[in-house]
């Protein structure tokens, strides 16, 4: 039989396994002060050791607990406070950590309780990635510091509360989706169902029966009675996105059921009632889709009590490099990878590119770095190539006025008969590149597949 030998550890050993561990450990005197803490507990809570060594705990920790029940209380008492308590911390400065804290008694060799020891376990990725997975988006998830972003967030909680509609604004990919159940979250219906809805994707017929429902035998195909997104977001939010693109008949019928709750499924004779809060959101100017009327006007001050605008990423580029850790960050606890970051020579090539898919595109560009790079910090062979040709070529030749170049690309094309691939080597750029500009500008190949020449729409000055 093997025989063990137990090993005893020194002050000094005990003092290396603390400090190398994961989970912050701080130890407490008899009247709360704070003596010790190691480097994870650094991290957590934003202050050095030097700093914290000698406050009192709560000084420190910042804890939402501290202001209901201290389980420190309870252990200088010689009670048990319950183990894995999850609390918020509020970091030095001024983030909010979420941890599991445990708390134990530090005693003598007679058994009289000296202080204690807090052990902190950061659940900040956990809690991240939960979130990314129920899609119950908090304003921590809201990154930047663009005055416009940070207004919006001290508005947020605000917003929240007060229970009536919002309409969000802003260009595709920009986050409006984000803000909603960021306002569903905070607001006092966080506990019920958040249902979302994409106007754009369902043409009227079935946007109304997948609104309102419909009875059995209300149209072919009808075989059993279904309920709708309005009574499924009973107590709860139902976000409408891209509202702008319904029709004025379905605005109307969208009115009515604003004015008092009250809706009649497809087919059905029996009104239906549902609580909800309505949040819509549009990439067009609803305002202006007043002014042309494609729009309702009693619909639109309706939707708009509340007015959230959001701008487009090249209008806010100090919040790329906070949204590019993010999206690593966020992206590593999906993929179980540790990339560090991305080089400087990225970063400032993301910072010269003029995103128009925004945040979204963002997000994209880093996902698919995440499938190409195999080291520890992205680099710009990782990134997709039409995006570092179109940096490049806007660096050496800066873009003339947008009419010029749409002339320049259509005398092109004409003049290779409609050969996109022979047109992208004479104007130096990639067959993307030049599929985009194409389209941006409204032009199409000069010379269809069988040789006929279509009329070219005309094009609009910068």
């Amino acid at each position: 039989m093997a025989r063990f030998r137990i090993l005893t550890l020194s002050p000094t050993h005990c003092c290396t396994i603390v400090e190398s561990v994961s989970e912050g450990v701080i130890t407490i005197d008899a009247q709360k002060r704070v003596t010790y803490l190691n480097p994870a507990a650094e991290r957590i809570t934003g202050f050095s050791s030097a700093e914290a060594v000698g406050r009192k705990c709560f000084d420190v920790l910042r804890a939402d607990l501290c202001a209901r029940r201290c389980p420190l209380d309870d252990c200088l008492q010689g009670e048990c406070p319950p183990a894995d308590q999850r609390v918020v911390l509020i970091a030095k400065g001024g983030g909010r950590v979420m941890v599991r804290l445990n708390v134990a008694p530090l005693k003598d060799e007679n058994g009289r309780i000296l202080g204690a020891v807090e052990t902190l376990r950061d659940l900040t990725e956990i809690e991240q990635l939960r979130r990314h997975i129920d899609r119950r988006y908090t304003p921590e998830d809201i990154v930047g510091r663009h005055p416009r972003i940070r207004a919006l967030l001290a508005l947020l909680p605000d917003i929240a509360v007060s229970d009536s509609a919002v309409l969000i604004e802003g260009p595709t990919g920009s986050g409006k989706e984000l803000i909603a159940r960021a306002i569903h979250g905070l607001s006092r219906r966080s506990d019920g169902p958040f249902i979302a809805v994409n106007c754009a994707a369902l043409p009227d017929t079935l946007l109304e029966s997948e609104l309102f429902g419909y009875a059995k035998g209300a149209f072919t195909g009808a075989v059993r009675d279904k309920s709708g997104r309005i009574l499924a977001a009973d107590r709860g939010t139902l976000f409408l996105d891209e509202i702008g693109s319904t029709s004025t008949a379905f605005q109307a019928d969208l009115l009515r059921v604003l004015e008092d709750g009250v809706f009649t499924p497809l087919g059905s004779n029996r009104p239906r009632r549902s609580d909800f809060r309505l949040v819509t959101a549009s990439n067009l100017d609803l305002k202006a889709q007043v002014r042309e009327g494609r729009f309702r006007e009693d619909l639109y001050y309706r939707l708009n009590v509340v007015k959230v605008s959001l701008p487009p990423l090249r209008e806010r580029r100090e919040d790329i490099p906070l949204l590019v850790d993010h999206v690593v960050r966020r992206f590593n606890m999906i993929k179980g990878r540790e990339i560090q970051g991305v080089a400087p020579e990225v970063l400032n090539l993301l910072l010269d590119y003029p995103f128009p898919g925004n945040i979204r595109e963002l997000e994209n560009i880093i996902e698919y770095a995440f499938v190409t790079c195999r080291e520890k910090l992205i680099r710009p062979e990782h990134l997709p190539q039409e995006i570092r040709e179109e940096v490049s070529e806007s660096r050496c030749c800066p873009p003339p006025e947008t009419a010029a170049q749409a002339e320049k690309i259509r005398t092109v094309l004409a003049g290779l008969r409609g050969n996109r691939l022979a047109a992208a080597r004479a104007l130096g750029i990639s067959r993307t590149t030049l599929w985009r500009r194409m389209r941006k500008y409204g032009l199409s190949s000069p010379f269809s597949p069988n040789g006929e020449k279509p009329k070219s729409p005309p094009v609009k000055p910068a």
